[in-house]
């Protein structure tokens, strides 16, 4: 297919039998030889690699120093900003005027600088979005010149300090700027599999030999789209576009613990951020709906689109699955939704339909494993 992108490792991909596909503008692998079963139970026993280079790397800066700058972005995410101390990260939602979810990021605190991570799908309209609302003393810098690898599981800290030593004082959401051979490595405790790990942006020009260096190690898979889907599906993690988008305010999505006490009704810097009266409202009063967890009864995986229902005989739809598949860490199939505020109780029992037959499916509490962060 014409006019994909390509990150730094294409061609290591290809070499390493990754099977390509189109995915966000870019030519990414959804598997290796390994297979998707595979390299996801490889991910939750040893370490996993996965090439993340699509997603979008940015960086704020600006001469009146950095509390300026959280300030600043403060003013675009409903996230407490100014408590992210230098050398952390924090999960962050970028909202719009009617209180939905234009994108999902992390935020770091470099010391002298904010650290962006974007969705690929969403990289060029958040760079716009910031350049046309943040003042004039920002500077916006989307950062080409990186490649962004990620390696998660039970055996990443060991794998990685085989090279950076220093990982092993970090704990989950720290973030680190240091030296290795030459050249400045930027180095996240975090990921998005439910695993702890890490991810790191290094010069593009280094990232094979890199990647090289990791898949030598007997430990290390690389790991595609597929298995990296069934994992963070498993985490309970949001994909942005599917289980959040511009419709769906933070509380609606479940992820308003990513709003901190300053920003609520009642602290010190409560609201400031576009839709801020829809969602301190729903903070405060409820959402109509809410993202649940759901555990399809059977072996039957119910995938994104499959519509919900109250009863096996009700003619109403009450909502959608948003997110499904099989986890194969759970052994059986695990989805996520939207339903009505009243049927977000654990375990209410609802009802999906697949291929025309109603089959039961259990609100649930997420993640669907415990995830394993080093705090």
């Amino acid at each position: 297919m014409t006019g994909l992108k390509r990150t730094p490792l294409y061609d290591f991909h290809v070499e390493q039998g990754g099977k390509m596909v189109p995915f966000a503008g870019y030519d990414m692998p959804v598997q290796y030889p390994l297979g998707v079963m595979k390299e996801h139970l490889h991910t939750r026993a040893e370490a996993g690699l996965f090439d993340v280079s699509h997603m979008g790397q940015v960086m704020l800066t600006s001469p009146e120093g950095i509390e300026a700058l959280g300030l600043a972005l403060e003013t675009l995410v409903p996230v407490d900003v100014l408590a992210v101390k230098p050398g952390r990260q924090r999960y962050g939602i970028f909202t719009n005027d009617t209180g939905g979810i234009l994108d999902d990021l992390m935020i770091s605190n470099t010391g002298d600088a904010l650290f962006l991570v974007v969705n690929a799908a969403c990289k060029q309209e958040d760079i716009a979005h910031l350049i046309a609302h943040l003042p004039d003393h920002v500077t916006v810098t989307e950062i080409t010149d990186r490649a962004l690898l990620a390696l998660q599981g039970p055996k990443a800290e060991a794998v990685l300090a085989q090279i950076v030593p220093q990982v092993v004082d970090m704990r989950f959401m720290d973030s680190l700027r240091i030296a290795v051979g030459g050249s400045e490595w930027w180095i996240s405790r975090s990921g998005y599999t439910g695993e702890d790990g890490f991810e790191m942006s290094v010069p593009a020009d280094e990232a094979v030999a890199l990647a090289k260096t990791l898949v030598a190690m007997e430990e290390v898979a690389l790991i595609g789209l597929g298995a990296r889907d069934s994992l963070r599906l498993e985490a309970g993690l949001c994909l942005y576009g599917h289980d959040i988008d511009v419709t769906t305010s933070p509380v609606e999505g479940n992820i308003a613990w990513a709003m901190q006490k300053a920003r609520r009704s009642g602290g010190v810097r409560e609201g400031g951020f576009p839709g801020a009266d829809r969602i301190l409202s729903e903070l405060h009063n409820g959402a109509e709906r809410k993202r649940v967890g759901l555990l399809p009864q059977g072996r039957a995986p119910m995938r994104e689109g499959t519509p919900l229902f109250a009863t096996s005989e009700s003619a109403d739809q009450i909502g959608v699955i948003t997110s499904g598949g099989f986890g194969p860490s759970v052994e059986r199939p695990v989805a996520m939704g939207y339903l009505p505020a009243e049927l977000t109780k654990i375990g209410t029992e609802i009802y999906a339909e697949l291929r025309g037959k109603r089959l039961p499916v259990t609100v649930a509490d997420m993640p669907f494993r415990p995830s394993t962060y080093k705090r």
